[in-house]
């Protein structure tokens, strides 16, 4: 290459210095504008998955609330804003600040969805079924400013069903009380009747809400043998002290006869001679999954008087309380029904004042002092043995002290109220309930998770706590 051709070539090269430094300045601010958007959109969407997440537990928190004895629009809005993302909320977050409701929010609603489907009843505040809750903050933006974005406004929306909307297949024991003090008048407001009455009355709540068959049916079909073909909640009734079963009938069969009751006799009686169960599992209670009226073709139903004229379950008494017995005799009917019908819950619902007064004389055959299973001493204790063992063998214990006295259970040592007794056959603390405000009951005797007295109320509590609340898709109507 000649000298000229080389000194040319260098010139052209020297030429091209800078362009690299042209083009970076040229692409600068869309560099800038891609970091900002990456960054400030990934703050957003944090900010956005925060505000959706409190948004969801504040309404479930207050569809939880709605469906509370006694719960209004204040005390449902106090427990959604416990749980917001607002000021003072359980789920505030450090990066959003001054989260608030958007207006009209909360709102209750009465959904038709729910009350067709699963026959979830609008009987919440302002006649709702479920709640939607909408919560907005403003979050700032950091480099989009550069581009004149200050700021954005996010919107969290859920609507969640109050307790009750699930169906669940439970085999439900109730065991009613049936010694001669429940022959006593409760003259309490919440039912001013024989105590037998009033209980029988809230067991008639619970089979108002409950579920004898799949939702989507119009009817629940022909029942044989007290089921129908796809039953879903399938409940037993047990009484004590036990009924002989030749007159068993008498409780269900309208006939206006009584019982004959039995023994509690060691080692348990023979099927032939007496039983404590007075209608095995049925779930023809209802003729259709809507909570509704009873089908009173229903020995079920008859048996805890919900057919006119007909007594039902009948307190003659003649023995003591001793219910240890009959609650080893309601799990073990529990365990084979969950055997015959698997994936389902079992459910122990006991209702007594909580006072075991049987002598030695009504239970032939106890130990007189082993205090073990069966004696007619430590009455009390076995009671809570006996349901510990339910408990442990996956039942669901709820127990039901309906107006337990200060004192009693005499047999025991060391001593023991009828109160604490119930109170720990419970399998949870929150499966505790207490009617003290029934004549002859204590007012020390209060629940402190379960509030809510009157039996229809405590059962209605019961139905809401084995379902639950849920959150439904944003628009259901």
């Amino acid at each position: 290459m000649s000298q000229n051709n080389e000194l040319f070539s260098s010139r052209a090269h020297k030429g091209r210095r800078g362009q690299v430094l042209i083009f970076f300045t040229m692409w600068l601010p869309l560099l800038f504008g891609m970091t900002a958007l990456v960054v400030d959109f990934g703050f957003i969407y944090l900010d956005n998955n925060e505000l959706n997440a409190s948004t969801q537990a504040a309404a479930l928190a207050g569809a939880w609330a709605m469906s509370q004895p006694g719960a209004t629009v204040a005390s449902t809005t106090a427990a959604i804003s416990t749980y917001s993302s607002g000021t003072g909320g359980n789920n505030t977050y450090s990066n959003l600040k001054s989260v608030s409701m958007v207006t009209g929010s909360p709102s209750f609603v009465c959904l038709n969805t729910l009350t067709s489907v699963f026959g979830l009843q609008c009987y919440g505040p302002s006649n709702s079924n479920a709640v939607v809750v909408s919560q907005q903050v403003k979050v700032p933006l950091l480099f989009l400013r550069m581009f004149g974005a200050t700021s954005t406004t996010l919107t969290a929306t859920a609507t969640a069903s109050m307790k009750g909307a699930t169906v669940e297949p439970y085999n439900v024991a109730v065991i009613v009380d049936a010694t001669r003090s429940m022959t006593d008048t409760d003259s309490d407001s919440n039912c001013n009747n024989t105590r037998i009455s009033c209980a029988l009355a809230g067991v008639r709540v619970m089979l108002g809400g409950i579920a004898p068959c799949p939702p989507n049916q119009a009817s629940c079909g022909a029942a044989s043998g007290g089921n129908v073909a796809n039953s879903v909640d399938r409940v037993s009734l047990f009484t004590f002290p036990a009924v002989t079963t030749g007159t068993v009938a008498n409780d269900y069969n309208c006939s206006g006869n009584a019982p004959t009751t039995a023994a509690y006799t060691n080692p348990l009686p023979a099927a032939t001679i007496s039983t404590y169960q007075i209608i095995g599992f049925s779930s023809d209670y209802r003729t259709s999954s809507s909570a509704g009226s009873l089908n009173t073709s229903s020995n079920l139903v008859a048996a805890i008087g919900g057919e006119s004229g007909c007594t039902g379950l009948q307190a003659i008494g003649g023995y003591g309380t001793y219910y240890a017995q009959v609650i080893t005799t309601a799990q073990a009917a529990l365990a084979a029904e969950q055997s015959a019908n698997p994936n389902s819950q079992n459910v122990l619902v006991i209702l007594s004042d909580g006072n075991a007064t049987a002598t030695s004389a009504q239970m032939p055959g106890a130990s007189t002092s082993s205090g073990m299973y069966m004696s007619s001493v430590q009455e009390c204790h076995q009671a809570i043995t006996a349901a510990a063992a339910a408990a442990a063998a996956g039942t669901r214990v709820y127990t039901v002290a309906y107006g337990a006295e200060a004192s009693g259970c005499t047999t025991d040592s060391p001593s023991i109220t009828p109160c604490s007794t119930m109170q720990q056959m419970a399998s949870s603390p929150a499966y505790f309930f207490s009617d003290y405000t029934a004549t002859g009951g204590s007012s020390s005797c209060i629940s402190a998770s379960q509030p809510v007295t009157g039996l229809n109320g405590i059962f209605q509590v019961i139905i809401q706590d084995l379902t639950g609340a849920k959150l439904v898709p944003n628009g259901t109507t």
